[in-house]
């Protein structure tokens, strides 16, 4: 999506929160679709109560918001705006909630000398749930401050709704809180880079939140070993919330290991800025999976895309890349550049000639190596759409891309299309599935699953990752998942296979 509006912005709850400054608090890390489990109490907390059974009380300076889970947790709840440090530990019994606009820090400004506002950074311990109940209900990073949410393969921390939590949610669920927010200081399409170096990017609602600058490795923390989950929302036509947003966020920021699963908007949305991405998972994005904006010049590598089985009139897409405001002349305009390598996208069987499967416009100088497109078969929506003469200008570059798909090129935009694809080096434009799902794979009917690689995709050879963008490393092959032993996806998400709901 474009012109992208919040209306009401807060922090995410979580299923195990603790103040730094209130000496460690810590919660059960509950598994795989299960919030009632026990755990290790700890440090500072109450006395631990057995499985099943609900914290005494919350840590000091978080509220307490009665039971949830069947009266198995607490439900502790975050304050509106965090400045210095809060610490979220594993805490027995406990979960926390977030209720309201919960912001980390206050707009530092462009300028990392700045003093003005204030710096919070929330840590995040593995194992942490964390809950939201609502549409307006969102994790806002500001500028200037940071996040360290840092899980491991085989304990991730969650943020979901209340509905989950309660397990009143099914496979279609969505919507049901706003995602993180996370902005930075690096460049974006709106900024002045000149001095006075200027920036008037905006994600914009209730409560403004500012991005943008002129600092490239801002660092805005770590986020690995994510879930985020039922989230995204719509304020109004074309005005929504993600999984994750990511506004201005530079280069210094780790964004690795996130599972965004059922976004009733897109699962991530980049505007502008310089981060780079590493093993992502979307799947049951309503809209686009990856969707950028706003000059992002940055790289992903190793995603895998699963899109929703759509309505009649659904134009979303794996990939929608957007530069900047056409209003703006090709030639001087701030376009946006993403580095693409090792992505698997599986587009749905849409009914429509929609957004296809891989979505370029106004003048998104995109680089996508080593990938495979395709999507369901009868789909009437093609692999690749480049959909305006600036993009086409602009050249962007496809090597060892692979697609299957009924349709190659959007019909509309056909030949520009092919021209752009046909142009790069290694590519099929109309090649054969041998995708395959996990052996234990799940019987969801939102979304489908193969996105493991056959005979054709194998064949393909890939090109030299790394001498295209020195953030890749080199493989041996194009896609994201190699073949069934490649397993970097399993553990930390669910949805995908062992039966591991979310």
């Amino acid at each position: 999506m474009t012109g992208y509006r919040l209306t009401t912005l807060l922090a995410i709850g979580a299923s195990a929160l603790a103040l730094a400054s209130c000496g460690g608090a810590e919660v059960a890390s509950p598994g795989e679709g299960d919030f009632g489990n026990g755990g290790g109490g700890g440090g500072g907390g109450p006395t631990t109560p057995p499985p099943g059974t609900p914290a005494a009380d919350c840590p000091t300076g978080l509220i307490n918001a009665g039971l949830v889970a069947n009266g198995t947790l607490r439900a502790c709840q975050l304050p509106s705006q965090i400045t210095g440090n809060l610490t979220l530990a594993v805490r027995a019994g406990t979960i926390y909630a977030i209720s309201g606009a919960t912001q980390v820090g206050i707009d530092r400004g462009i300028d990392p000398g700045s003093v003005t506002g204030a710096q919070g950074t929330l840590t995040i311990d593995p194992g942490v749930r964390i809950f939201a109940s609502n549409g307006g209900d969102a994790l806002v990073i500001n500028r200037g401050s940071q996040i360290f949410a840092e899980g491991t393969a085989t304990n991730p921390i969650i943020f979901t709704s209340r509905q989950n939590v309660e397990g009143q949610t099914t496979l279609t669920s969505q919507g049901q809180w706003g995602g993180i927010i996370v902005a930075g200081r690096a460049p974006q399409a709106n900024c002045n880079l000149t001095a006075p170096v200027t920036c008037t990017g905006t994600v914009e609602g209730g409560l403004p939140v500012f991005y943008g600058g002129n600092t490239v490795t801002d660092s805005s923390g770590r986020l690995r070993y994510v879930q985020i989950k039922y989230s995204g929302f719509e304020v109004s036509v074309g005005n929504e919330l993600q999984g994750l947003t990511l506004a201005g966020v530079g280069n210094g920021t780790t964004i690795d290991h996130i599972q965004i699963y059922n976004s009733s908007d897109d699962g991530i949305e980049i505007f502008g800025g310089n981060v780079n991405l590493s093993h992502i998972v979307i799947n049951g994005a309503d809209d686009d999976g990856l969707d950028t904006d706003t000059g992002w010049r940055g790289g992903a590598q190793f995603g895998i895309v699963t899109q929703r089985a759509p309505n009649s009139t659904s134009r979303s897409a794996g990939f929608e890349f957007s530069a900047a405001p056409t209003s703006t002349p090709l030639a001087t305009r701030y376009v946006s550049q993403p580095k693409i390598a090792n992505w698997t996208l599986v587009g749905r069987n849409s009914p429509i000639d929609a957004h296809t499967v891989a979505h370029l416009d106004t003048g998104s100088d995109a680089t996508i190596i080593n990938s495979v497109f395709t999507n369901v078969s009868g789909s009437a929506a093609g692999c690749l759409d480049i959909a305006d003469a600036d993009t086409q200008t602009v050249a962007p570059t496809f090597t060892s891309v692979f697609m299957s798909c009924g349709i190659s090129y959007r019909a509309a935009n056909a030949a520009r299309s092919g021209a752009v694809f046909t142009g790069g080096t290694g590519n099929t434009a109309a090649g054969t599935s041998t995708l395959t799902a996990p052996a234990a794979g799940t019987t969801l009917t939102n979304q489908t699953l193969t996105f493991i690689n056959g005979a054709n995709e194998t064949a393909v050879t890939p090109t030299n990752a790394p001498a295209v963008y020195s953030f890749f490393v080199a493989t041996s092959y194009i896609g994201a998942v190699q073949n069934a032993t490649d397993t970097w996806w399993r553990g930390w998400t669910c949805g995908l296979t062992d039966g591991l709901t979310c």
